[in-house]
């Protein structure tokens, strides 16, 4: 399938027919589906589970929706938006499309309770996996102008918090902000939407 028909799918709304217009709008943790956000895959986790699982291996239990990720942290037993029936040993697994319009340097930072791993078209950028309480990770990739795939894994593990929050410093920013993809549209015009690469990743190391 040619790229502009790719990603006009990706961004033109997907939603269920039997959902009034005005209710489907996708907030954090949402179970409307939206296709210019991220989907995030549920699985169920053993209590033995202290990392990220094999997600090939597992089938997940349902699906979530949300632009961007931004659960501060906060208690357990407050739950993690959008999963309503469990609070520990589960994982969610995050994948969509953004666009790059100013190619450059960007940096990310990752803050979770428990793990988490950040890829970019595949490149792994940031690696905050393992049980811990809140921390962050900052990891930075210069990209191309063009469609770019970004995927987070999460899990929370045991009790007593949950958090998970992405951050972006763009070329020329001085301060973070937080990851949504409405901020990285494609141009309106399909002609133009173009495959973008990363050209270098820079890890960093647990804060």
């Amino acid at each position: 399938m040619p790229l502009s028909r790719r990603f006009l799918l990706l961004f033109a709304a997907v939603l269920p027919a039997q959902t009034p217009p005005e209710q489907a709008v996708a907030t954090f943790g949402t179970t409307v589906a939206s296709s210019s956000g991220l989907q995030g895959d549920i699985y169920l986790l053993k209590p033995t589970d202290d990392l990220l699982p094999n997600f090939r291996r597992k089938k997940p239990v349902g699906s979530i929706y949300t632009t961007s990720l931004a659960v501060t942290p906060r208690s357990f037993e407050q739950g993690f938006p959008g999963i309503t029936d469990r609070f520990e040993w589960f994982a969610i697994d995050y994948k969509g499309k953004f666009w790059v319009e100013q190619a450059g340097v960007y940096q990310f930072r990752l803050l979770s309770d428990d793990g988490s791993k950040l890829w970019l078209n595949g490149s792994l950028v940031i690696d905050n996996d393992g049980e811990h309480p809140p921390q962050h990770v900052d990891g930075n990739a210069e990209l191309s102008r063009g469609v770019h795939t970004l995927r987070v894994a999460y899990f929370q593990g045991p009790r007593a918090q949950v958090a998970l929050m992405l951050y972006v410093l763009r070329p020329g920013d001085t301060q973070w902000r937080l990851f949504d993809t409405n901020d990285f549209r494609p141009p309106p015009d399909p002609a133009q939407w173009t495959e973008g690469t990363v050209k270098k990743v820079k890890r960093g190391s647990n804060q």
